[in-house]
């Protein structure tokens, strides 16, 4: 078939599918395989079609249909980058949902525009020294430590930054360890203070008694006298402070009869 006769073979199934149908999708195909495009196809199958074209020659079909269809003007603006036909006769949401899961994550390719932001995280990039000038011409600092490009932002880290960091840590290890039964360095203090208050409860509720349960075993049973008992110590210790006073008095007192009596 000859460029001319395929051509004339386009207009005329451009025609035919939007007499036939009654919506029309555009769809971006950028960055869509041949592979891809067929399971979409198939996917179709019954209830709808796909039609894919250079956009001078979709423009140029559907000028020759204006004068027939007005309405196909408003396509015109649309026909421009990697786009495609998507004819069908039956619900639109039904079809784009069809459509929509035949999408899949593409790897990157030279000169292929990302659909969405992406955003690459600070770190290590791998790269020689003598690559850093790549960096400098997209205005982002860098840092070279022994052969490695590193943020300019790690030297912002100081020291109170690090202890808070490795305490974090440390919490969220005893906090997973004791969850998981797990027993580690950071946990096994918490394992034993836990087993030790556990172990006081079982002695105050029970007759089991040892020499770290005694004390706390007569406060339950005898709270007055440990409240009597705290006021009398308190005076005591008082009478006790008063006594120690005294003494200093009486030397001064002796003091101050030897020194008048000098001068008697």
């Amino acid at each position: 078939m000859s460029k001319r006769e395929a051509k004339e073979n386009y207009f005329l199934r451009l025609k035919e599918y939007l007499d036939t149908y009654s919506s029309i999708f555009i769809v971006n195909v950028d960055n869509v395989s041949s592979n891809q495009m067929h399971q979409i196809r198939h996917s179709l199958r019954g209830e709808g079609v796909v039609l894919m074209g250079k956009n001078t020659m979709v423009r140029r079909a559907l000028k020759t249909f204006v004068a027939e269809r007005p309405e196909f003007e408003r396509l015109l603006p649309h026909v421009k980058g990697n786009i495609g036909f998507v004819f069908t006769n039956n619900d639109l949401k039904e079809i784009r949902e069809k459509i929509l899961s035949n999408r899949v994550a593409a790897p990157a390719r030279a000169n292929a525009v990302a659909p969405s932001d992406v955003v690459v995280p600070g770190g290590n990039t791998g790269m020689e020294p003598g690559k850093t000038s790549f960096f400098q011409a997209l205005g982002i600092p860098t840092k070279i430590s022994r052969g490695s490009t590193f943020s300019s932002e790690v030297l912002d880290v100081g020291e109170e930054q690090l202890v808070a960091n490795l305490l974090a840590a440390i919490r969220q290890v005893a906090a997973v360890s004791l969850a998981v039964g797990y027993p580690t360095l950071a946990s096994v203090p918490h394992s034993l203070i836990n087993g030790y208050k556990n172990l006081l409860a079982v002695s105050v509720a029970s007759d089991y008694t040892f020499a770290g349960s005694e004390q706390i075993k007569e406060y339950l049973e005898n709270p007055e006298a440990f409240a009597v008992a705290a006021p009398v110590a308190a005076a005591g210790a008082d009478a006790g402070a008063a006594q120690e006073a005294a003494p200093a008095e009486e030397e001064e007192s002796e003091d101050d009869d030897m020194g008048f009596g000098l001068f008697d």
